[in-house]
């Protein structure tokens, strides 16, 4: 039986993580989210061996509108750092400052459609 692929989601805090892997989910792929950006390994999204890697990233301003945060500019550009081996490996990129949640999820699904991969028939818990 073949395996169902794995698709994993990196991105800044507040880019759209936990979001995007539960509406994914919700439609029946297989959706890791990942916070590699707190991560002590550039690499360490890797050990997960996903099929497909999706990085979301969004404006320092649109975290801040977002999520209230005790850090600066500083962490955030740390954070791109920590996600610049995902970002090179990815095989989606998504800026997500102008999506609503409803929206990010139904651009990527159209987007893993396009390249081939589908929801299974039964919805994932």
């Amino acid at each position: 039986m073949k395996q169902v692929p794995l698709i994993v989601v990196v991105g800044v805090c507040a880019s759209g993580k936990t979001t995007l892997q539960t509406g994914l989910r919700g439609l029946g792929y297989n959706a890791r989210s990942f916070a590699q950006e707190h991560s002590v390994s550039k690499t360490t999204w890797r050990r997960l061996e996903p099929d497909f890697l999706i990085l979301l990233n969004c404006r320092f301003e649109t975290v801040k509108a977002r999520k209230r945060i005790g850090w600066g500019p500083e962490r955030y550009q740390e954070q791109h750092g920590m996600l610049a081996d995902a970002r090179e490996n990815a095989d989606l990129i998504v800026e997500t400052d102008s999506f609503t949640p409803e929206q990010l999820v139904a651009y990527v699904h159209n987007e893993l459609q396009t390249r081939g991969l589908w929801p299974q028939k039964e919805v994932l818990p």
